[in-house]
C-alpha cells in the first residue's frame, strides 16, 4: 500500500530509469535525481527536499553499505517508510535490432550477476556500467549491444524489450527507505531499525543483547554487521525488529540494552511493508 499522493519534493539516488526512481515514483510525482546518497541526505537535512529515497538492502544500483554508514556516522535523520519492490530484469535492445544480433551486454555489475544464466545462454560478452540506466543510454544506436535494465529505462531511452524477467531467481526484492527528519507515528504494524556496537572486552556481548529480544518474544527481521570505522575488528550491528519505539515493551527493551551497549542509535520506526 503506497500513498501516491505524497505532496513535496522527493530526492532519489539517480539517474532516471533506475530501480530507485521506480521506488520513489510509488510515493509521489515531484522527483529530483541526485548523484550520490550523501547528496540526498544533505538535501533532506537542509530542507531542499522533503524526503529522500535510497536503497538499503540487496540493491542493484550500488553499495548499500554507504546508506548505512552515513546514517550512523554523519547524519541525524530517520527512516520514515520502507518501499519493497520486486526486481525484474529485462534485456533492452535497439528498435531495429533482433535478439540474435546481440554480442555485447552492458549493465550494473549486480544486475549482470543476477542474470548470469541468461547471458551465458546467449553466449555474449558482458561489461559492467555505473548503473542500469547508464547501460541503456550507452547502447543507443548500437545494433550488436544490449542492456539489462528496467522497463522504465526502455521508455526513457527509446529501446525495446527483447526478453523480460531474465533474472536467475524469481523472488528477488530490493528494499528502499524514505529518509526524513522524523520517523513515522505508530500504526500498530510497525518495525524499528537500530544500530549499536557492543563493549569489546565482553565475550558473548551480541548474544546477551539478542537474548533480551528473544525473552520478550520480539521477532528480529534482520541482523547485519559492518566493520565500524574506528578500528579493525570492531563491528557495528544493524538490527530490524517488529514493533514501534513508542510501544511500552519496545521502550523497556531499548532501556535494558542501552546499559549494556557502548553505542546505540535508533534509525526510526515505520510501517511494515508486505513482501508478498
Amino acid at each position: 500500500m503506497h500513498d501516491h499522493n505524497f505532496k513535496g519534493r522527493i530526492g532519489f539516488f539517480g539517474p532516471s530509469g533506475t530501480f530507485t526512481e521506480e521506488a520513489a515514483s510509488l510515493i509521489g510525482d515531484d522527483l529530483i535525481a541526485f548523484d550520490s546518497i550523501l547528496d540526498i541526505l544533505e538535501a533532506v537535512e537542509k530542507g531542499e527536499v522533503n524526503v529522500g529515497v535510497v536503497p538499503i538492502e540487496n540493491s542493484i544500483e550500488g553499495p548499500v553499505g554507504v546508506t548505512l554508514d552515513l546514517l550512523v556516522h554523519d547524519f541525524d535523520l530517520k527512516i520514515k517508510k520502507e518501499i519493497i519492490i520486486p526486481i525484474s530484469h529485462n534485456l533492452l535492445i535497439n528498435p531495429d535490432a533482433d535478439i540474435d544480433d546481440v554480442q555485447l551486454v552492458y549493465s550494473h555489475i549486480q544486475a549482470l550477476s543476477q542474470c548470469r544464466k541468461f547471458t551465458e545462454g546467449l553466449g555474449v560478452v558482458v561489461n559492467s556500467t555505473p548503473s542500469t540506466s547508464a547501460a541503456a543510454e550507452m547502447i543507443k544506436g548500437k545494433k550488436n549491444s544490449a542492456a539489462i535494465g528496467t522497463k522504465r529505462a526502455a521508455k526513457i531511452y527509446g529501446l525495446k524489450i527483447a526478453a523480460s524477467n531474465i533474472q536467475d531467481y524469481e523472488n528477488n526484492v530490493t528494499r528502499f527507505v524514505v529518509i526524513d527528519k522524523t520517523d513515522h507515528e505508530r500504526t500498530g504494524k510497525d518495525k524499528t531499525s537500530i544500530v549499536f556496537s557492543i563493549l569489546e572486552e565482553k565475550p558473548g556481548g551480541l548474544y546477551e543483547i539478542l537474548e533480551v529480544f528473544a525473552k520478550n518474544k520480539i521477532n528480529l527481521t534482520k541482523i547485519e554487521s559492518r566493520p565500524s570505522k574506528e578500528k579493525l575488528g570492531s563491528y557495528i550491528f544493524f538490527v530490524d525488529f517488529e514493533g514501534h519505539r513508542t510501544d511500552k515493551l519496545i521502550g523497556n527493551i531499548l532501556n535494558i540494552i542501552r546499559i549494556k551497549l557502548e553505542y546505540i542509535k535508533i534509525l526510526g520506526s515505520y510501517p511494515t511493508e508486505g513482501e508478498d
